[in-house]
């Protein structure tokens, strides 16, 4: 069970830790640049997190090149500038992420031109923002290999946390789902989030009035939708980069494939519906998603997703008029 990371930064990094800590495969190789410095960056993030691999379950992890992902099951690409160099952190500008579309999708084609050389069979998990429109693009070059984006799984873990702290409970009791683009057009399902069996803005509304409170649903949702849309931003502002739970979230998405475990969750794929790459749930296994599920939604969420897809697909057609070709 070998996985690569392709693009071993502060989200490389993370997801490897992530990975040797909750046993996630057997083997991770390492990939960077070949130049001087990338590979001594590389070198040393494989032995710093070998030396506590001692006490992790047994994991081999080391820093090698392309050729090594020749009989990987998963390729992991996390490689591309981020937000911060990218200067998408303008809580106004509604492009959000999609501005680092044109300078990764160049890194992107080259990486996915290597990959292919050596292996047409592996997963190709798209984890570099933004993840949506880059996995589009990966599967056009890699049309053998299944792609899939981490896409709203990480969202919907914010969109969890952030409910869970309103409602003064454990986000694990929370269901709610974010879908659509990883990015400022996200789409939030309120119409089937749930704390227990009941609906969580009744439970809020409910809370309020036992507590004697005002209560605005409006100022509700804004509030906790703004917490999630730019949770990525706030944790930025704190650290220079958002890494952490993606490289978890990144984690769990490899166990739910090579265990092939039939695990729920919204991630990035192709839509012929859309006509491009985002998250709806999906049943997720050994080959990548298995099964796309159809959320119930309002009307007002429904139009919500279409202007999301819109969103990524005009991103794409802005990058190809540039005359990137693939």
């Amino acid at each position: 069970m070998r996985v690569g990371i392709i693009g071993v930064g502060a989200v490389g990094t993370a997801c490897a830790k992530a990975m040797l800590l909750r046993g996630s495969c057997s083997e991770i190789v390492l990939i960077e640049k070949n130049d001087e410095k990338s590979q001594q960056r590389v070198e040393g993030v494989a032995a710093d997190l070998s030396h506590g691999a001692v006490l992790c379950p047994p994991t081999r992890i080391w820093a090698g090149g392309y050729e090594d992902t020749r009989d990987a099951s998963i390729v992991v690409i996390s490689a591309g500038i981020n937000e911060k160099s990218g200067k998408a952190i303008d809580r106004n500008d509604p492009r959000g992420r999609l501005l680092l579309l044109p300078d990764n999708a160049v890194i992107y084609k080259e990486i996915l031109q290597r990959i292919t050389e050596v292996n047409r069979h592996a997963v190709i998990l798209v984890v570099t923002d933004p993840p949506d429109p880059l996995a589009d693009i990966a599967q056009r070059l890699a049309p053998t290999n299944p792609v899939i984006s981490s896409g709203t799984f990480l969202d919907t873990l914010r969109f969890r946390l952030q409910l869970a702290k309103q409602l003064k409970c454990h986000p694990s009791s929370v269901e709610a789902l974010v879908i659509g683009e990883h990015g400022t057009s996200q789409v939030y399902i309120w119409s089937s989030a749930r704390v227990g069996t009941e609906p969580v803005l009744l439970h809020a509304a409910r809370m309020a009035l036992k507590a004697k409170e005002d209560w605005d649903e409006n100022t509700f949702r804004s509030k906790v939708e703004h917490d999630v849309k730019f949770a990525n931003i706030s944790i930025i502002e704190g650290t220079g980069a958002s890494q952490h739970g993606i490289g978890i979230v990144t984690a769990r998405l490899i166990e739910a494939m090579l265990r092939d475990e039939g695990l729920v969750a919204p991630v990035g794929v192709s839509h012929e519906q859309f006509k491009t790459t985002l998250s709806l749930p999906s049943i997720i296994g050994k080959s990548g998603v298995t099964k796309v599920l159809e959320p119930s939604l309002s009307a007002e969420e429904s139009d919500k997703l279409a202007k999301s897809a819109t969103a990524i697909r005009e991103a794409l057609c802005s990058l190809w008029d540039t005359g990137f070709t693939i």
